[in-house]
């Protein structure tokens, strides 16, 4: 057969097969993931818990709630899975298509294959991994911010199974992975004594740790205020509780910059949505045209002094034209 019988440049038959490319390689992905993260975690030797172990940092968290945060970005993707067959409505499906696209089955593959390059110790190239993840991520999370807005109205499956697991997925290598692999790359780990961890404490880095964990908070600080994006503030305190709950336990900088910020988020969050309420002097009643305070509230009331009395409408009347 030459050709097809349908026409492949209609705008319509490209974006059903770009919806069914996505149905077919967003589950594989996510397979493809699962698979490759458990047998990293709990087959391979180091696994990649062993692997932070052997090279600690001033930023290196409780490995056991990171893969908690995995398992939960796992569970919402197989949501979204269900939204890509189960979707119905145009906009839906423009959001999938256009917004989210391949970036979600990049964005696994490329985790895959930082895992197996953790466990492997090529940190150069675990780093570039996750680099990589982090700007798919931020693109397609800057498409459907500006380009498909979240309207929890009318289309509230939209802003659950779509653009929170991309957020919730975005925020770990933003936050975490992407630095704690740098920091390993660029040596600034320390070796682990028997003893616990080194008394010279210029040797854990503890000024550039403070500060990333100090940047990837006031930029989650940023945006929970401006959107009160709830998503966004239970993925960053929830990373900060990796931090200040870690085994070894960090430096004083970093720990006390993660503690404050588990406080202080939800606390930012709380008063936005409060200002938002009652404060942002959004007025929704209804505007008075002019002329409408010359009307009385009550219909077909004249004033008599300082009572009312109806008006009688009831039957015609003469008027004479002389007298009016």
């Amino acid at each position: 057969m030459d050709t097809l019988p349908i026409d492949t440049s209609h705008p319509a038959v490209r974006d059903y097969l770009a919806l069914i490319r996505l149905q077919v390689l967003t589950p594989l992905s996510l397979l493809l993931n699962i698979a490759t993260l458990l047998v990293c975690a709990l087959i391979a030797s180091p696994s990649i818990a062993g692997v932070a172990h052997l090279y600690p940092t001033a930023i290196t968290p409780k490995i056991g709630i990171i893969e908690a945060y995995i398992f939960l970005i796992w569970l919402t993707q197989i949501g979204y899975c269900v939204l890509l067959v189960a979707a119905r409505k145009p906009e839906t499906k423009a959001t999938l298509i256009k917004g989210v696209g391949l970036a979600l089955p990049i964005a696994n593959l490329l985790l895959s294959l930082w895992a197996i390059a953790w466990i492997m110790k090529w940190f150069l190239a675990a780093t570039i991994f996750v680099g990589c993840i982090l700007l798919v991520l931020l693109y397609s999370n800057t498409v459907l911010l500006v380009y498909h807005a979240p309207d929890y109205s009318s289309r509230p499956f939209d802003a659950l199974l779509i653009h929170a697991p991309m957020r919730f997925f975005l925020v770990l290598p933003l936050s975490i992975l992407f630095a704690l692999s740098l920091f390993i790359t660029l040596h600034m780990n320390y070796e682990p004594t028997p003893t616990g961890p080194p008394p010279n404490y210029s040797a854990w880095h503890a000024g550039a740790g403070a500060g990333v964990v100090a940047g990837s908070n006031v930029l989650a600080l940023l945006v929970v205020v401006l959107r009160r994006d709830l998503v966004w503030c239970v993925a960053a305190v929830w990373v900060n509780v990796s931090l200040w709950s870690s085994r070894v336990q960090p430096p004083a900088g970093v720990n006390i910059t993660a503690i404050l910020f588990t406080a202080i988020l939800p606390l930012a969050l709380i008063a936005a949505f409060v200002y938002n309420r009652f404060c942002s002097g959004e007025r929704t009643g209804r505007i008075r045209l002019i002329g409408e305070e010359r009307t009385s509230s009550t219909p077909n009331l004249v004033n008599r002094g300082n009572a009312q009395a109806p008006i009688d409408n009831t039957g015609p009347r003469e008027v004479d034209d002389t007298w009016g």
